[in-house]
């Protein structure tokens, strides 16, 4: 009863997020974060949204325009946001990867990890990918060696830092309370990934605010001026 709480908690709270922007009008200048506002509550629940309405909102032109300059970022904003960009790509990267798994039946028994960990891993960078992609300009025809450069570059050790504690958080649960594997069907399956992704966010915070001090990473899409 808990999993399937927490699962219809986290898709309200991503359509409460979606009605706002695109029906309330409140759209973001940068488009990607209407990807990844989101898909962060997805995971993070209402959260994301007392997060969004504090910081994705106010990025509109349409509360801009009633209210004025947004509040001042806070001193950690751009580690948020850094965050939250490359758990949009795991997020994504694990629901189309465990479609596919389980949709073709790769793997069995204690074998279905294997696969679903190089299935998550290689879909967040792809996700990642995609989304940097989208969002190049200026590149021409080398726009795809721009995206991946950039992937590798500022969002692979984030990413890497997420997947690898999301790994040993299902790993370490699946073993000690269900050893018999947990198939998408069941809510606890995306339980167990929700409170992976909350794990890897904080996980990844070290690794994320290294790269925004070192200048390895620039400041993603959306963050608050």
């Amino acid at each position: 009863m808990f999993s399937w709480a927490t699962l219809v908690l986290g898709l309200a709270s991503a359509a409460v997020i979606v009605v706002d922007s695109f029906i309330g009008g409140n759209r973001q200048p940068a488009k990607v974060m209407e990807l990844v506002w989101p898909v962060t509550a997805l995971y993070f629940g209402p959260a994301a949204i007392m997060a969004y309405r504090k910081w994705g909102r106010p990025q509109s032109p349409r509360w801009r325009q009633r209210h004025g300059d947004p509040p001042k970022k806070p001193r950690q904003a751009a580690v948020v946001f850094g965050l939250c960009h490359c758990l949009a790509h795991c997020t994504l990267g694990a629901v189309i990867a465990t479609v596919i798994i389980f949709g073709l039946g790769i793997g069995t028994g204690d074998e279905t990890l294997r696969p679903l960990y190089i299935g998550d891993f290689a879909g967040a960078v792809a996700v990642g990918v995609a989304i940097r992609y989208a969002t190049e300009a200026h590149t021409g025809g080398r726009r795809v060696w721009a995206a991946i450069r950039s992937v590798a570059r500022e969002d692979l050790l984030t990413v890497s830092a997420v997947e690898l504690t999301l790994f040993i958080w299902i790993a370490l649960v699946e073993h000690l309370f269900f050893p018999e594997a947990l198939r998408p069907s069941s809510p606890v399956f995306w339980l167990i990934h929700q409170i992976g992704l909350i794990i890897g966010f904080f996980a990844a915070w070290p690794a994320t605010s290294w790269l925004i001090r070192r200048g390895i990473r620039v400041e993603s899409p959306g963050t608050p001026p």
